[in-house]
């Protein structure tokens, strides 16, 4: 599976299919627990989503949507 532990989510345009994928169900799942209420799981500092909120979140999974069609 690929590893986004170490891509710069800022260039998104220089991920290939597969990484941003995996980042879209990363985000998908880190939002579903960040809004459950519930104590979500500690992320490693090296993790793209370590140090984001939900809104800030979501407005990444915006950008994996668009950087996904401009590979298209």
């Amino acid at each position: 599976m690929a590893d986004i532990k170490l891509k710069d989510i800022s260039q998104l345009g220089s991920w290939n299919p597969k990484e941003l994928r995996k980042l879209r169900m990363v985000i998908n799942n880190r939002i579903g627990s960040l809004e459950k209420g519930a104590k979500p799981k500690e992320l490693p500092e090296n993790h793209p989503l370590a140090k984001l909120d939900v809104e800030q979140i979501k407005e990444l999974l915006v950008k994996v949507h668009k950087a996904e069609k401009n590979q298209l």
